[in-house]
């Protein structure tokens, strides 16, 4: 049977590539990006976020079988917590009620494996107090102090973290929608092509995220992953981060952690 499925990002990369597979397959996908999009909105601000929300409800008339949060920037500056949390944030809970109001809804985000290096506690402590103006003020410091690269694991790490929050609440896992999200290592994608082409940029990636398992990834891979989390098959898998990384995380962490 058809789904209608919702993926922001869907004009390039995992969402686009996601989007691909899913009409393949038969579903009818409500494309969200800045551009070239069914909702064309910019979710790094809360006019664009509220405009996707309504957009979208309009288009699948109340009820959504699936959700995915691809949109994504990275960026050394305050954009990636704007858009990569309370983008996909205000997006998820906006769109809660349509999915509830499903057979078998699902929800995905697209976290990454940058949410397990260092990150800045106030920035991330801001997220999930939902305070968008401290989060923000505290990116602001990180920049100014020189350490921009830090506010791209930042926002992935308190996505990674809302999502295990509240998955297991009452309006969620409550009303039967599984939330997960995919942590990719490194994906060819327009994100990172600007990494591939500097020799020293290319070297500091390879010895962050170390990818043992057939090096770098293509789209495919990841959106293979989050079509499985937001199909009607996962019916109890629900507040995880599966990392689909050739390894990294594996390679990275304590193996503590398991």
């Amino acid at each position: 049977m058809a789904r209608t499925i919702a993926v922001s990002g869907s004009a390039s990369g995992i969402g686009r590539t996601l989007a691909g597979l899913l009409r393949e397959q038969g579903d009818e996908v409500i494309g969200v990006d800045l551009r070239d999009a069914d909702v064309c909105a910019d979710l790094g601000g809360p006019e664009g976020r509220t405009r996707a929300v309504a957009e979208v409800l309009d288009l699948c008339g109340g009820t959504l079988d699936a959700v995915v949060a691809c949109a994504g920037v990275s960026h050394f500056t305050e954009l990636p917590v704007k858009v990569n949390f309370f983008g996909a944030v205000a997006l998820l809970d906006g769109l809660r009620a349509a999915l509830a109001a499903a057979e078998a809804p699902r929800a995905a985000v697209v976290g990454s494996i940058a949410g397990t290096q260092p990150v800045d506690d106030a920035i991330v402590r801001a997220c999930l107090d939902g305070d968008e103006t401290a989060a923000l003020e505290a990116a602001a410091k990180v920049v100014q102090a020189g350490d921009g690269y830090k506010t791209y694991p930042s926002s992935k790490s308190a996505l990674a973290q809302w999502m295990r929050r509240v998955c297991v609440t009452a309006g969620w896992a409550g009303v039967g929608i599984p939330l997960n999200a995919i942590a990719p290592g490194v994906v060819r994608t327009p994100m990172t092509a600007p990494l591939f082409g500097d020799e020293a940029m290319l070297k500091a990636m390879n010895e962050a995220v170390p990818m043992p398992l057939n090096g770098y990834a293509d789209p495919e891979v990841i959106a293979e992953a989050l079509r499985w989390l937001v199909s009607p098959a996962n019916t109890h898998m629900t507040g995880q981060v599966v990392y689909v990384d050739g390894g990294a995380e594996a390679t990275l962490r304590n193996q503590d952690v398991f």
